[in-house]
């Protein structure tokens, strides 16, 4: 299989999406903290108390769903599942033994089903 020249294109419009995305993103933060430090040097500037400072501005996430990992993991499990049972029927008999290609979509599936009801929350 060789590459073409539009392969390559897209590859590079792909890594400079990503790069210009990161690139906006740490420029937004680091001007919501410069914002954020004229505040306060305004604010000691006339003797007012400080506003409280969100320290952890750089650890702006949210917790992340709970049923996103169980049903991720009953996609995969029955996509794999799916795949396997078309392959095995549709090859020829000298490549019959391709049917197991997407197994390990399926064991990923099932872990993803397994780590969520081992995790222990209430609540399940």
């Amino acid at each position: 299989m060789s590459a073409t020249l539009g392969d390559g294109i897209t590859c590079i419009a792909l890594a400079g999406g990503i790069v210009g995305y990161l690139a906006i993103k740490h420029r937004s933060l680091q001007r919501r903290m410069e914002v954020i430090h004229e505040e306060r040097m305004a604010a000691m500037e006339k003797g007012i108390p400080l506003p409280e400072f969100p320290l952890d501005l750089m650890e702006e996430r949210r917790k992340p769903d709970a049923p996103v990992v169980p049903i991720l993991g009953m996609v995969l499990l029955t996509l794999s599942l799916g795949a396997m049972v078309v392959l095995f029927l549709i090859l020829p008999a000298d490549s019959h033994t391709m049917w197991v290609t997407p197994l390990p979509l399926g064991f990923l599936g099932a872990g993803f089903i397994g780590f969520h009801f081992l995790q222990g929350k209430e609540g399940r």
